[in-house]
């Protein structure tokens, strides 16, 4: 199995295992101990704790996820991913597509940086914890809420 797709494989095990079967035992097995992503919460690196925290929080609004990576790319010990993420909104029925991209850097087959984007505005608009075109409202210079 080529570089590429080893890393391709772990990043769709991570995904699969912890985001969408909810397995916490899996971010251990997967994360380096040492390891913290960038980007998902404005100003702040989650390590393996942090995971286990939010992974929950996000899978108790949703029911049904699953992620696709769409395209991959790999040098060396890094490898990024365009991703899309489906799920069902537990308290709508209605489905809910996010998109999201990952940079991460891998020591052997486990993951030990990552930087991350996700379109969290985009999701909460989706399932209704945000006005639609919030964005659109931010950048006419209004405010939510």
């Amino acid at each position: 199995m080529d570089t590429l797709m080893e890393k391709r494989q772990i990043l769709e095990d991570w995904y699969q295992r912890v985001w969408v079967e909810g397995d916490l035992d899996a971010i251990d097995e997967m994360f380096s101990p040492d390891t913290q992503a960038a980007g998902l919460l404005p100003e702040m690196q989650m390590g393996p704790d942090e995971f286990r925290e939010l992974v929950p929080m996000f899978l108790a609004m949703v029911e049904n996820p699953t992620v696709s990576l769409d395209k991959v790319m790999e040098d060396g010990d890094w490898a990024s991913a365009l991703y899309s993420m489906r799920v069902t909104d537990a308290s709508s029925g209605k489905p809910v597509i996010g998109t999201g991209q990952l940079f991460a850097r891998f020591n052997g087959d486990k993951i030990a940086e990552t930087y991350n984007s996700f379109d969290f505005m985009s999701f909460f608009e989706q399932v209704g914890l945000l006005p639609e075109q919030s964005l659109a409202l931010c950048l006419t210079g209004q405010r939510i809420g």
